[in-house]
């Protein structure tokens, strides 16, 4: 890559960095449920890019500086897929993978991933958020795939140098981000892009997987979501809907797994859940279910005094028997 791309995708990721900051101070009053051990950083301590050089599979349109913050700290354009890291002041060792929604529209950090992040953080989690490539946005179509199999690979390729265990990383997604955490953490051998240096011959299986009100078949009924539009386009075939829902690829080498969601969820509906534990239970897969009579959907840490604020609470012990924390 020529110094000019290197620049330009530098400078993307400071830009995208700042433009943050009033998004999460604001993201911060609805985490009050969480409570956290100390106080939150509002960004993170560090970036780090996925790919060395520019990321597999660019369209010709793909143009370099146009990443840009929209409405409540949400990121559309991504041009440098990156890994946020939130540092525990006190680590015990465990990691996650924290991947947001938004349809494959956009990537909401602020309203979802950053929260989240630092509420781990706080637990002593060393918690890292992916800002993916969309499809359609000047990469194809299989982007966020490619990325997140790519960041698991490069959080276990930094476990010494971060001071992590890499057999105890998590992967936490919401929404369309429970769809890319999920085709990670159901599929993590599918080759979705060429070896392009060390890390990427290390597994990307999470060892442990949380999904909160998440995308996990584009199957009819339940074809109707953004992320399928955007994924498979108009009228793709069954086999590319099955071969991209991630409730298919559940098997007994899946990862212990959380699922939550609201009955009352108007954007995806709560079979979605409920086709993965009965896929789990029946690969004796452990895994926990929660659905919430009412909550809607898009809740992140959970609105205060709504039924989804629970779930943090939930996972947390969910994690610790899981012997997460260590």
């Amino acid at each position: 890559m020529d110094d000019t791309r290197r620049n330009l995708l530098g400078a993307a990721v400071g830009g995208t960095l700042g433009a943050l900051l009033p998004a999460a101070a604001r993201a911060q009053e609805p985490a009050k449920e969480a409570a956290t051990a100390s106080p939150p950083r509002l960004l993170p301590d560090e970036a780090i890019r996925l790919w060395r050089d520019l990321p597999p599979d660019p369209l010709p349109d793909m143009n370099l500086d146009g990443e840009r913050v929209i409405r409540r700290g949400a990121v559309i354009g991504v041009v440098a897929p990156r890994l946020h890291v939130y540092r525990p002041a006190t680590p015990n060792g465990a990691a996650a993978l924290v991947i947001a929604g938004g349809g494959y529209e956009c990537v909401e950090l602020a309203h979802e991933s950053g929260p989240v992040c630092r509420w781990l953080a706080s637990l002593g989690v060393t918690a890292y958020e992916l800002v993916y490539r969309l499809p359609e946005q000047g990469w194809q179509r299989g982007a966020p795939l490619q990325d997140g199999q790519r960041a698991m690979r490069v959080i276990r390729s930094r476990a010494q140098r971060d001071g992590i265990d890499p057999a105890r990383i998590a992967i936490l997604g919401f929404s369309a981000g429970g769809h890319l955490a999920g085709m990670t953490a159901f599929d993590p051998n599918a080759r979705r892009y060429p070896e392009t240096d060390g890390a990427d011959r290390l597994s990307a299986r999470p060892n442990l997987a949380a999904l909160m009100y998440p995308v996990l078949t584009l199957l009819p009924p339940f074809d109707h979501t953004r992320s399928h539009r955007h994924l498979l386009g108009d009228a793709p075939s069954t086999g590319a809907a099955e071969a991209l829902s991630p409730v298919l690829r559940i098997d007994a080498n899946a990862p212990r797994t959380f699922l939550a969601q609201a009955l009352d969820d108007p954007i995806v509906p709560v079979d979605n859940v409920l086709l993965a534990h009965t896929a789990l239970r029946n690969a004796r897969v452990p895994a926990a279910l929660h659905v919430y009579q009412s909550g809607g959907h898009g809740w992140s840490l959970g609105v205060p005094d709504s039924e989804p604020a629970s779930w943090p609470k939930l996972f947390a012990r969910w994690a610790r028997t899981s012997r997460w924390f260590g």
